[in-house]
């Protein structure tokens, strides 16, 4: 099987298991990676499903009227602040290759009632998008899964209009990964053994003709992630405990047993990436 068809084989197994802002772990790993509270209760729960490394919308600086692509938008966690931001005016797309993801996605558009999101079935590398057609790009821990990272970078300069910014939330290396890391099937469908390192992250938004690159670690504790896996049963206090049942994923599942090996953190870091499209 091919890492592309493995990434996304895992990702429909997350989009199917339950996993909500109602398990505790899951809403912990949401805390651990910048979402507040009120964040998290305005969209539906099922759209955080314990896979951020960051919160873009925070730092995206979203205006009403404005056009935001998601890439990678999961079950829409981000799609739907975003939505929320650029306002009735404006429009939130999410572009996601996980038909899984995509179903879960319109399902939780429908139950918040948003009109100014749409989802597309696309390769963040190859998306459908006019050029010059949005006013920010943003992600979320999806970059580093793109076999092909430079053209993710182009695509991402090609859709922006002049003028337009990126504001990535994504994890990159600080330093070499040990040789049992960087081979680890689990280790890049958990989003470790395909980052960048930083400063190469860096320079292939550079020669993607963006400018003001900056590429920032947000010190966030990567062991985050192992909280799923130990609570995936878990409901939030405020939750009917009727309500929970066992439930976890084979991408949760297999970062637990890396985190409980090695200290991920030694090596990679959870980045804030910023960059802007030059004007005209």
């Amino acid at each position: 099987m091919s890492l592309e068809r493995a990434v996304q084989s895992h990702y429909g197994s997350v989009a199917t298991s339950g996993l909500s802002s109602s398990h505790a772990g899951v809403r912990a790993v949401a805390a651990a990676f910048g979402y507040s509270p009120g964040e998290l209760d305005a969209i539906p729960g099922e759209a955080n499903l314990g896979l951020s490394c960051g919160n873009p919308t925070a730092f995206a600086s979203l205006k009403p009227g404005e056009t935001v692509v998601d890439l990678g938008c999961g079950g829409g966690l981000d799609v739907f602040l975003a939505a929320r931001r650029v306002g009735p005016s404006g429009r939130a797309i999410g572009i996601d290759m996980t038909p899984e993801m995509l179903a879960l996605a319109r399902k939780n558009a429908e139950r918040a009632g948003l009109a100014n999101v749409e989802f597309h079935q696309a390769m963040i590398d190859r998306l459908p998008l006019a050029d010059g057609a949005v006013d920010c790009v943003i992600s979320n821990c999806v970059i580093n899964l793109a076999p092909d990272k430079r053209a993710v970078f182009r695509e991402i300069a090609r859709v922006l209009r002049p003028g337009g910014r990126v504001a990535l939330s994504d994890i990159a290396l600080k330093r070499p990964l040990p040789d049992e890391l960087s081979r680890n099937l689990a280790a890049y469908i958990g989003c470790i053994a395909g980052a960048m390192p930083i400063d190469e992250y860096r320079a292939g938004l550079a020669a993607a003709g963006l400018a003001d690159v900056d590429v920032i670690d947000g010190r966030a504790d990567l062991n985050a992630y192992a909280l799923i896996d130990a609570q995936s049963g878990c409901c939030s206090p405020a939750m009917d405990a009727a309500c929970c049942t066992p439930s976890t994923s084979s991408v949760h599942a297999g970062l637990a047993e890396l985190l409980a090996r090695y200290n991920v953190n030694d090596y990679a870091a959870s980045v804030k990436v910023f960059a802007v499209k030059p004007g005209p």
